[in-house]
């Protein structure tokens, strides 16, 4: 077998694990709750869950999505972020290879797979994913040497200034909360792994999900916008397709 499908199925396998950890992330962070201690458990009768029934994906498939001891179900979003996980790892290693940059790309989609689900399900997203992985994306950018830091470092100050400056204007404006910290501290982490210009598109393609598939159901139901979910989609794309975006943004200006 190729080096190369081994690398992309070994970062598929510790993608899984690492989507396990997410799951407790997801679960815990909003709750304040630690993510080390106690261990897993069943919700209902409380019984630690043993590693063979923990194994990513697997596990679940073969307790029919129940713990063995009281066959309470266990949610499908287990396996589901297990698998999600796996993937953007395996994507990664596929498309740029066993590299830092590959890595940059694995980690960058894992933080921000876990700020969409957190701040779907709770409209709130813990400093462990922002404060976070901001220190992760100064670290990676380091494989630049001082320009890749600095490039980074400028995209975080502008991306926490930006939202900031909109919050602010938005808070004036309408005389309530327009944004959460989280998502200020979130384009901050963003800036990191994306630069200024990643800044501007995330902020760009953020709002424009935003608007074209929540302000409709908000306008009906006047829900919460979790502007994570969108934030994060658009950082997403920009990490895989903002350089092409910009290259034909420039050549369209000088036409």
């Amino acid at each position: 077998m190729p080096l190369e499908v081994l690398g992309i199925i070994a970062a598929g396998v510790l993608g899984s694990m690492i989507g396990s950890f997410l799951n407790v992330c997801i679960v815990r962070l909003p709750l304040e709750q630690s993510v080390v201690r106690p261990r897993s458990r069943c919700v209902r009768c409380g019984r630690s869950i043993a590693w063979f029934d923990n194994v990513p994906v697997i596990s679940w498939l073969l307790l029919g999505g129940r713990c063995r001891h009281c066959r309470e179900r266990i949610s499908a979003q287990y396996p589901l972020i297990e698998a999600a996980v796996a993937g953007v790892w395996a994507a990664a290693a596929w498309w740029y290879g066993v590299t830092l940059h590959g890595l940059a790309a694995a980690l960058f989609g894992t933080i921000l797979l876990g700020i969409a689900v957190t701040d779907a399900r709770h409209y709130l997203i813990p400093d462990e994913y922002t404060w976070g992985g901001l220190a992760v994306g100064l670290l990676l950018a380091l494989r630049g040497g001082f320009g890749g830091l600095l490039t980074a470092v400028i995209g975080a100050g502008l991306g926490f200034a930006l939202l900031y400056a909109i919050a602010w204007a938005g808070e004036r404006a309408f005389r309530e909360e327009a944004m959460g910290g989280g998502d200020i501290k979130m384009m901050a982490m963003v800036g990191a792994f994306l630069g200024w210009k990643g800044v501007l598109l995330t902020l760009f393609g953020g709002a424009l999900l935003g608007t074209l598939v929540f302000v409709p159901l908000t306008l009906r139901k006047r829900r919460l916008v979790p502007f994570g979910v969108f934030l994060a989609a658009a950082g997403g794309l920009t990490f895989v397709f903002g350089e092409a975006i910009v290259r034909w943004y420039e050549a369209f200006l000088r036409v």
